[in-house]
């Protein structure tokens, strides 16, 4: 695989189809954590973990038993669920251990990573691209680096608005989807990079 084709995975998987503001995948996590810094930086790292790992492994799964058994089309679904599970229960224990108060910043939006619907788009996109191990690897890490970005830019702008006097019916979700929108319009300005 050559650098330039690892180039544009990355590229397009960050800026060009963002999970979030491109294919609107992920946008529960990405509403609900992004009130914060602190807990947008945690979530973006708990996802790259998870999208990483799951990614790859289900990638093994996929091309080294369900497929050679021929019951992909039956059990793709389910075991890809299983191993995101298995994944989201690794870093929530983990974060409890070493990081109490992370773990409480992130609150019910950390096992929603299980059901985030980026995570099982990762690995299902992977499949259908045919993409090989290592491109699988690059991709959902560079897709979940553009899920964390695009979580923390969120954050940053959430932030300095509640320091705004905004009216009262634009406080909260309202003025959170305006942001949303506006970064969406502003990410489509990649997609007419030249690679």
């Amino acid at each position: 695989m050559e650098f330039r084709e690892i180039l544009v995975i990355i590229i397009g998987a960050v800026f060009i189809h963002n999970f979030v503001l491109n294919r609107f995948l992920g946008i529960c996590p990405f509403v609900g954590v992004s009130r914060q810094i602190e807990a947008s930086l945690g979530m973006a790292m708990a996802v790259v973990f998870v999208m990483t790992l799951a990614g790859a492994v289900t990638w093994c799964i996929d091309n080294y038993l369900l497929i050679p058994l021929g019951v992909e089309q039956f059990l793709q679904t389910v075991t890809f669920i299983l191993v995101i599970a298995a994944l989201v229960q690794l870093v929530e224990m983990f974060l409890q251990k070493t990081s109490p108060v992370l773990y409480s910043a992130l609150g019910i939006y950390l096992p929603l990573i299980t059901t985030n619907c980026a995570v099982m788009g990762v690995a299902l996109l992977n499949i259908r691209e045919n993409h090989t191990f290592l491109e699988t690897v690059i991709f959902s890490a560079s897709a979940a680096v553009g899920f964390g970005i695009a979580l923390v830019l969120m954050a940053g702008i959430r932030e300095r608005l509640e320091l705004v006097g905004l009216p009262k019916p634009f406080r909260g979700a309202p003025i959170a989807f305006i942001v949303a929108a506006l970064m969406a319009i502003a990410f489509m300005g990649f997609a007419g990079m030249k690679l």
